[in-house]
């Protein structure tokens, strides 16, 4: 049984590397533009998360989550350091304090179900800027990105060694909003070209 989590864990890890490469490639070459709000909230929370896994009991279910962390900081400067999306609105700025401002709450509970809880919500609320960015440019994102990585959270909920709210949670929610996202996405490239 541990031998077939690790093979889980392992190719959620290998989906990290295939769909943040390219990403990343795209953000130094300027054909995708993050929005650096985001990103930020999306590093801070997955961080948490994967320390919260880890206090779950997660296993190697949790380490595709640190991975991830770790490289969403790395998108995250370079978001900031291309300048990857300057425009910055009203609703971008409120997205931002709530996902932020809702992170001290994680600490108070000294539960890891409500960090994971906590932390879903804050990451949730960190695609606020990037929809509303896509919406209105609906190819400044990659949607193979984020077609990866809805693949790469299932795969790792397969990869986690205890079951629980606490260790499905995130992934789980993570994997529908990036399909959401796609949906979206696609749906407007679809009407803006007729």
């Amino acid at each position: 049984m541990t031998h077939s989590k690790e093979i889980f864990s392992a190719i959620a890890i290998a989906l990290t590397f295939i769909g943040f490469l390219p990403y990343t490639v795209s953000i130094l070459r300027g054909t995708v533009r993050p929005h650096v709000f985001s990103w930020i909230i999306w590093s801070v929370a997955t961080m948490v998360v994967f320390f919260a896994q880890l206090d779950g009991k997660g296993g190697v279910g949790a380490w595709p989550t640190g991975l991830s962390g770790l490289v969403t900081i790395l998108i995250a400067v370079l978001a900031h350091l291309k300048r990857g999306d300057t425009a910055i609105t009203r609703w971008d700025w409120i997205f931002f304090v709530m996902a932020l401002s809702s992170l001290p709450f994680w600490y108070y509970t000294e539960d890891p179900l409500w960090a994971v809880i906590i932390l879903t919500v804050v990451d949730t609320l960190g695609f606020g800027p990037t929809i509303r960015r896509t919406y209105h440019h609906p190819h400044s994102e990659s949607l193979m990105f984020y077609s990866l990585f809805t693949t790469r959270n299932l795969i790792s909920i397969f990869a986690l060694e205890t079951y629980s709210v606490t260790t499905i949670l995130f992934p789980a929610v993570v994997a529908a909003t990036c399909l959401l996202f796609v949906v979206m996405a696609m749906i407007r490239r679809r009407s803006l070209a007729r």
